[in-house]
């Protein structure tokens, strides 16, 4: 496969599974609602396809053992970086914890600048541009700078942060295993939200009994195989074909579904500021791609004739 289309497909893979990905807080909330408290709702989330996937663990561990530290550290770091999103879609708005994370695409090109040296496009700054103005306006910067106010917010800000060294990382490590990569996000996001429990936070954080677990499989099953395991594999493998900085840019796709399904069932505010916010960060995420698409045309055009 040609580096071009390879590089069209992990576009397209990336900005499909932010769209799924948008809807994930409506089971992480469902599995609170069902009584498992708070962080540990996170830790099911990741355990339980962790669990699913437990023949390939067994099935896999050498290769898993010989990765070492360029298959684990971005692995580690993609884990945690997901796990606090994951948090923070719990203890703030939707909508907020999706902003302060998709501050992620600044930190990635920076990142990605100085770890592995990769020039900063004028359309990179374009597309960067576009989806700070929709964050912006979503986030009504008219009222002031949109600082996080409480742990959710601090969450969803610090996980953009991990995310982006873990993006930057899984670049720079070059070509691993996807299906290794899938297996040890999900292991250390399992050993991070597990760790997390120990927060100090105010309200009870009791461990699920086997009651509430039996509970919700009857949803959780397809949850996890259908919107959690799949859009997982896609996005670790678009992180090894994509720059980071673009990576993160695409992956607000999820921002889209997130605000309208947060509008529709969470009573989260929508109307024409999210709107407006919507339409500047999918310009973003298009920017690139449909530029890279048509210099790659009119390259073709130039060669026929």
């Amino acid at each position: 496969m040609s580096h071009f289309k390879q590089q069209n497909m992990a576009t397209m893979a990336v900005a499909m599974s932010g769209l799924i990905w948008g809807i994930l807080w409506i089971p992480l909330r469902a599995l609170n609602a069902a009584g498992i408290d708070g962080l540990w709702t996170t830790v099911v989330f990741y355990a339980f396809p962790a669990a699913l996937l437990a023949p390939l663990y067994v099935f896999r561990w050498r290769h898993l053992i010989q990765g070492g530290l360029s298959l684990h550290l971005p692995s580690l770091l993609a884990g945690l970086g997901l796990v606090l999103y994951a948090e923070a879609l719990l203890y703030t708005q939707v909508i907020n914890a999706m902003l302060l994370y998709y501050l992620t695409p600044l930190w990635s090109t920076l990142l990605a600048r100085y770890l592995l040296g990769e020039r900063i496009f004028l359309d990179r700054w374009i597309s960067m541009i576009l989806a700070f103005a929709g964050i912006l306006i979503i986030f009504k910067i008219d009222t002031g700078i949109p600082l996080p106010k409480n742990i959710g917010d601090w969450m969803g800000f610090a996980s953009g942060i991990v995310w982006a060294f873990a993006a930057v990382y899984m670049k720079k490590s070059g070509k691993q295993n996807t299906m290794d990569v899938t297996l040890c996000y999900f292991l250390w996001g399992s050993i991070s939200a597990l760790i997390l429990t120990q927060l100090p936070m105010e309200e009870a954080q009791q461990p699920p009994t086997l009651a509430q677990l039996h509970d919700v499989l009857g949803w959780l099953i397809p949850v996890v195989v259908i919107l959690i395991i799949p859009p997982a594999i896609a996005i670790l493998w678009g992180a090894s074909v994509l720059s980071p900085g673009i990576l993160g840019i695409l992956f607000m796709t999820e921002i889209s579904t997130g605000s309208i399904s947060a509008a529709m069932w969470a009573n989260e505010p929508f109307g024409l500021r999210e709107i407006l916010g919507i339409t500047f960060i999918s310009l973003a995420g298009l920017w690139e791609p449909l530029r890279g698409s048509l210099g790659a045309n009119k390259r073709v055009e130039n060669r026929h004739t």
